[in-house]
């Protein structure tokens, strides 16, 4: 099956030698502020309605007469009539689909999985045997054509919403996400590269997509100069104003975001360095591994019905303007639940002195609920520092979580998910009470 969405603006170029040694992406991370999110309605694919025959697990296709394989990840819960997130997560020099999708250097799909919450499709293809080990060299576009092909075969039998389609990896993996960035920015929503590299060659690379880079300032193996080069190419693409953007310093353990000002509606450019070298996986000097949370906080802005907005969080690292000023907001209008109206699903993913919480809210009353503000006691030694679909007030003891533009409706029986990443000193635990426009909840 094919879809004109799939076919290039342009034909593909000839391969350019490829040398590990040359450019370098960078690693950023963002505290993300409202990105103008374009309105796009969800475009069915075939398989929506299907009885799927793929299955969660590795699977095998033939791209440009070569037998090649990915490993994929539905849902527990898959809904074959709900279009759902499409998220490819590519692997570095010497690892492999099952370094990304089975996790060990890394969670599950860079984290994301966790942080999806059963709400996304995920792949992790694997990379062509090179002198140098497995990657992605892209000679004359083939792994942009595998990808391509994966796509298609996803779309063909699961149910694929076509405007949510995103890219992440690290090293050869975020070289392979900047080819994607170059050559299918009218197939792809977003990408993310961390401390990537012009490595897996750039065919067309002139057109706008929502663009994030990460590196660290001491990265000796792709120079974090070539990532400024990578990053301005989309600044220029996606009509964004012109800045030198702060980076942190080398000793500082924390890291720096920024978002540009200025670009085009739905093509936001952040940038974000971390004190530290080659790595996927980040970390400050507090303990906090920040770089899944803020990846999926990029992502998940992007809806298929969103309007101008995005998601937003406060505390210790609240979202900032270019300028430092805080986003406003204009408190919802709230319709109470009935009484007990209300039920709680809170997943949490924890690690040394961090975690990641994901909460699902369900209308379970017989009326809908047109603007929302859930109120909770985080435990003690808790501490959120970025947060996702929801805006937060307070960071630690009394929180509360109040609807973005785009999921302040739960109709009867409806559910929306929101999520937030803490630091903590021990304690993991979930809050023992929530609220709902003031009225209890019952927790799952």
């Amino acid at each position: 099956m094919t879809h004109s969405r799939h076919l290039p603006r342009r034909r593909v170029g000839a391969a350019a030698a490829m040398a590990l040694a040359i450019a370098a992406t960078a690693l950023v991370g963002t505290h993300m502020v409202p990105a103008n999110a374009e309105v796009t309605p969800a475009a069915a694919t075939a398989g929506c309605g299907k009885t799927p025959a793929l299955t969660s697990g590795t699977h095998t296709l033939s791209s440009g007469g070569t037998q090649r394989s990915y490993i994929l990840r539905i849902p527990r819960d898959y809904d074959r009539n709900h279009p759902y997130r499409l998220i490819f997560g590519i692997h570095w020099l010497g690892g492999n689909a099952g370094d990304v999708a089975n996790g060990g250097t890394v969670e599950p799909y860079y984290g994301l999985q966790t942080l999806a919450n059963e709400s996304a499709i995920f792949v992790a293809p694997q990379g062509l045997n090179t002198a140098m080990g497995t990657g992605w060299p892209n000679t004359g576009g083939q792994d942009v054509a595998f990808l391509d092909a994966i796509t298609q075969a996803v779309e063909a039998d699961l149910c694929v919403d076509t405007s949510q389609l995103y890219a992440l990896g690290f090293s050869y993996g975020g070289g392979m996400s900047y080819a994607l960035a170059c050559a299918r920015a009218s197939v792809f929503r977003a990408v993310a590269i961390y401390d990537g590299g012009l490595i897996s060659e750039c065919n067309g690379g002139s057109d706008p997509i929502a663009y994030m880079q990460v590196h660290g300032v001491g990265d000796n193996v792709l120079p974090l100069s070539s990532a400024r080069t990578m990053r301005d190419r989309f600044v220029q693409n996606n009509g964004c104003t012109s800045a030198s953007p702060p980076e942190t310093s080398s000793g500082s353990g924390t890291h720096v975001g920024y978002t540009y000002s200025g670009c085009s509606t739905g093509h936001p450019v952040a940038w974000y360095t971390f004190d530290g070298g080659h790595t996927p996986v980040p970390t400050d000097r507090n303990g906090t591994k920040w770089l899944p949370g803020e990846t999926w906080k990029f992502f998940s802005q992007f809806g298929s019905t969103t309007p101008t907005g995005s998601p937003s969080a406060t505390g210790p690292t609240s979202p900032q303007s270019p300028s430092g000023t805080p986003p406003t907001t204009t408190p919802p209008t709230t319709t109470p639940p009935a009484s007990g109206a209300c039920r709680i699903g809170y997943s949490v993913s924890a690690w040394n002195s961090g975690l990641t919480a994901n909460i699902t809210i369900t209308n379970t009353g017989t009326n809908a609920i047109s603007g929302w503000t859930l109120a909770f006691a985080l435990p003690s030694g808790q501490s959120i520092t970025s947060g996702w679909n929801a805006t937060y007030t307070g960071s630690s003891g009394s929180v509360t979580a109040r609807n973005v533009s785009y999921n302040g409706d739960i109709g009867a029986g409806g559910s929306t998910t929101i999520g937030f990443q803490a630091t903590h000193t021990g304690n993991t635990d979930k809050p023992s009470s929530f609220t709902l426009n003031g009225a209890a909840c019952t927790v799952a």
